[in-house]
């Protein structure tokens, strides 16, 4: 009489080895429908945990594949069956081969569903006090303070869990309000170093300009993302998919000027253009160029805070033993991650 196979062993999910068969727990943090170029139907679902994020296919042909198209739930948290590889284009795969959702008794294995859902490492309330005071503060033009000041106040409690983009950067419940406060305090910083530097700008750098811009240069995310489940990406709203959050931004500001009609005509069309223009290029979302200096200040401070998050996320998350990292799709790069100093 033959022994019964023994099952793989439960290993977290970041620390499956290429070519291991083993159990884990992940979560299924998107599934897409896409069609290969024969007509026929496939899956791109994408699993991960604290550490580490692997796509897996599910083509038409898979015995996974019925399963997946009508019951594998985006934010769901599953123990899964499968094989792991590390691939030097397309980054970590997992091949699943068998699947179900967590229940009470995987808690003896290590499940903690806490582990698989980000978040800010900062309280969104302090957050947010930080950098409406930031606004009371640094904007020393009294009208142009109360735009930004209403517009915070008005959308503070979708501020404080919306994420800082779709799924790029800060793609986590209080993202936005991570991201926008490390780009303000920088601001504040580059705005005094440069005025100070260009004493002969006619008419001088305008803090006030770059400072509201900074507080306010995604505030059309507010528009642009539709609330999601907890571990599901954000998705898109219509106007969100139609406009994107530069021009929902735009309207937003001009809206919400109307009710401060001591605000300088002026001031207003350059905290638009500020703000239309601060991913500086076309190809990045950008519908005009910047022709002011004060777009420079905040688009650099924005484009640096971002890249920072994604390098962060991407050396602390990785759990592989060698000197770079795994592939990270997002920088289409790995990281050096084993250095001396």
């Amino acid at each position: 009489m033959s022994r019964p196979k023994p099952k793989p062993a439960v290993v977290p999910f970041h620390q499956l080895q290429p070519g291991q068969i083993a159990d884990s727990f992940a979560l299924l943090a998107e599934k897409k429908r896409g069609t290969t170029r024969d007509g026929k139907p496939f899956f791109t679902c994408r699993f991960r945990d604290a550490k580490r994020t692997a796509e897996c296919k599910v083509w038409a042909d898979s015995p996974m594949f019925a399963n997946c198209e009508s019951d594998w739930q985006a934010g769901t948290i599953y123990k899964l069956r499968g094989v792991f590889t590390d691939h030097e284009k397309y980054g970590p795969q997992v091949d699943v081969q068998q699947l179900r959702p967590v229940n009470d008794e995987d808690k003896a294995d290590g499940l903690r569903e806490s582990d698989f859902f980000d978040r800010s490492r900062f309280d969104s309330d302090e957050m947010f006090a930080a950098l409406r005071s930031l606004a009371e503060q640094e904007v020393r033009d009294v009208p142009l303070r109360q735009l930004v000041v209403g517009l915070l106040d008005q959308h503070a409690a979708v501020l404080k869990v919306l994420p800082a983009t779709h799924r790029r950067f800060h793609a986590f419940p209080g993202g936005w309000l991570e991201h926008t406060l490390s780009v303000t305090r920088s601001c504040v910083w580059l705005a005094e170093k440069y005025a100070a530097h260009y004493p002969e700008l006619t008419p001088p750098l305008n803090r006030d300009l770059i400072v509201a811009g900074a507080v306010l240069h995604d505030i059309g995310r507010v528009a642009e993302l539709a609330p999601g489940v907890p571990g599901q990406p954000v998705e898109r709203t219509i106007p969100g998919q139609l406009f994107g959050h530069i021009l929902l931004g735009r309207d937003m500001i001009r809206e919400a000027a109307r009710a401060v009609p001591e605000l300088n005509p002026e001031l207003l069309t350059l905290l638009e253009h500020i703000v239309v223009t601060h991913l500086t290029l076309p190809e990045w979302g950008s519908p005009r160029l910047p022709a002011i200096p004060e777009v420079l200040v905040l688009h650099h401070a924005d484009d640096l805070d971002a890249k920072m998050e994604l390098y962060a996320r991407c050396l602390t998350r990785d759990a592989t033993d060698g000197p770079f990292t795994e592939f990270d799709p997002t920088l289409k790069k790995p990281l050096l991650k084993h250095r001396g100093v």
